[in-house]
This record gives structure tokens, sequence and C-alpha cells, in this order.
């Protein structure tokens, strides 16, 4: 289902918004895109995490 939804933001953040953007991009894929890129900084912080806080066993294969 393709729902349309307004989304209020300041003057600031959508001139951002505006530059982040490539020629005949979309928003909805630039926010697509910075939520990827958010999912994928996450994983690789929870990974630095458990390295450095968690023991770790070798299995052998």
């Amino acid at each position: 289902m393709n729902a349309i939804k307004r989304v209020v933001v300041e003057e600031a953040v959508w001139a951002d918004l505006s530059q982040m953007r490539e020629p005949g991009m979309t928003f909805s894929r630039l926010i697509e895109k910075m939520i990827e890129h958010e999912k994928k900084r996450r994983l690789v912080e929870d990974i630095i995490r458990v390295q450095e806080e968690e023991e770790l066993v070798e299995i052998e294969l």
C-alpha cells in the first residue's frame, strides 16, 4: 500500500535533505537510503561492542 504521509521539518533540515538528494531522486528514496545506512551503522556498532565486551570462543569447522 502506498500511503502518502506528510512530515513536518524545519527549513534548515529541508535544505540539508535537499542538498543530499541526487538528481531525480525522490525524498522517499533518500530517506530509504538514510535508513539503510543507519541500520548498517548500528550493526557495525553492535558487532564492535560484542567483540569488546563478550568472551568469544572459536568454533572449529
